[in-house]
């Protein structure tokens, strides 16, 4: 049997694979592809709102998530409020090519929530407008290239960096609903991020009373997550409970809440912030809790480790507000892979 033509197909298939791996990062490749769509379809004076040449802009770090009309340093980007109907399709496209297909399910249906709070709320001071959600891009996308893009509006700040097209970051990532529950009209018994709710509760009210003494440090939630809308994070105090401090069924637990965070977007992005994790050590991750038990109560938790932060706060209005962040203590806004790239850069 003539062994040389299977060899020969198996190097050839060898080497198309390694050649790929050098290149272009499955994210990249979608995120570019959509990027280009959209920016492909902007007139000028459009441009110009959605494009920031420089991948330095200061305008990439410039984030929250609050109501527009409460930013006060201007919201970044072009709004879809200004789009035609089929940009506005290329524009939350080029979010799905971001997103894992939960975690586009949770971002539309903030957004959608919008429409109830319209409904609903009685506050002529805010625009609760569905469409008023923002695209800016920063450098120039490219499949090898290094660029940066967001996606953000009320309740709703998803960053993403490309570097090389090899690496993609996706942080920081924050996720809000008002209500956290619908409670009346079309979409009544609606919970967006009610996981999120009903996973920390339950890790919490299996913890001992032994083990809820270093968990929970506060009788009372703090009124928002704590790190706000800061561009860089440090660790929080009191850590909580150490991984290593809770029993099998409690860690698995922990890793769903971690998980139900990291996967908000791509399996192969997620995949990467999750290895981090394990490489760092889940011994070193603490889980923390304040405020009530029960649902209804105002509550808070944080999940941290030596790379990410994670907070949790449900507390404003009557404890029916979710406010659900993930951070990076060194890669937010892929500070850490553009670090990486600038010294090798200045190295060739």
């Amino acid at each position: 049997m003539n062994k040389r033509p299977f060899l020969r197909r198996a190097a050839l298939l060898a080497a198309c694979a390694f050649t790929l791996s050098l290149h272009a990062h499955p994210a990249a490749d979608a995120m570019t592809a959509a990027a280009k769509k959209f920016l492909g379809t902007l007139k000028p004076d459009q441009t110009a709102k959605a494009h920031y040449t420089d991948i330095k802009a200061d305008a990439r770090q410039a984030w929250h998530f609050i109501p527009t009309e409460m930013v006060t340093f201007g919201r970044k980007g072009l709004p879809m409020t200004e789009m035609s109907s089929d940009q506005r399709k290329l524009a939350l496209a080029l979010l799905q090519s971001a997103m894992s297909e939960h975690g586009y399910a949770k971002a539309t249906g903030i957004i959608s929530l919008e429409s109830v709070l319209k409904e609903f709320e009685k506050n002529s001071k805010v625009d609760r407008n569905p469409i008023l959600y923002f695209v800016s891009i920063y450098g120039t996308p490219d499949a090898k290239g290094t660029w940066a893009w967001r996606f953000e509006g009320h309740h709703l700040s998803l960053s993403f960096t490309i570097v090389e097209g090899k690496e993609v970051a996706a942080v920081p990532s924050f996720m809000g609903t008002n209500p956290a529950e619908v409670r009346e009209g079309s979409k009544k018994g609606l919970r967006v991020l009610g996981v999120e709710e009903d996973l920390g509760r339950e890790l919490v009210k299996s913890l001992s009373a032994d083990q809820r003494t270093t968990a929970v440090f506060a009788e009372k939630a703090p009124a928002d997550i704590i790190t706000g809308a800061k561009v860089k994070v440090d660790r929080l105090t009191p850590e909580g409970i150490a991984y290593a401090k809770l029993n099998g069924a409690q860690k698995e637990l922990l890793k769903k809440v971690v998980a139900e965070y990291a996967n908000r977007v791509r399996s192969d992005v997620a995949k990467t912030d999750l290895a981090k994790i394990d490489k760092a050590g889940w011994d070193k991750v603490a889980f923390a809790w304040a405020g009530g038990l029960e649902r209804g109560d105002g509550h808070y938790y944080r999940v941290q480790g030596p790379t990410f932060l994670l907070e949790y706060d449900n507390t404003q209005n009557n404890a029916n507000h979710v406010h659900a962040v993930w951070r990076d203590f060194t890669n937010d806004f892929g500070e850490d892979l553009l670090k990486k790239h600038y010294e090798q850069s200045h190295k060739k």
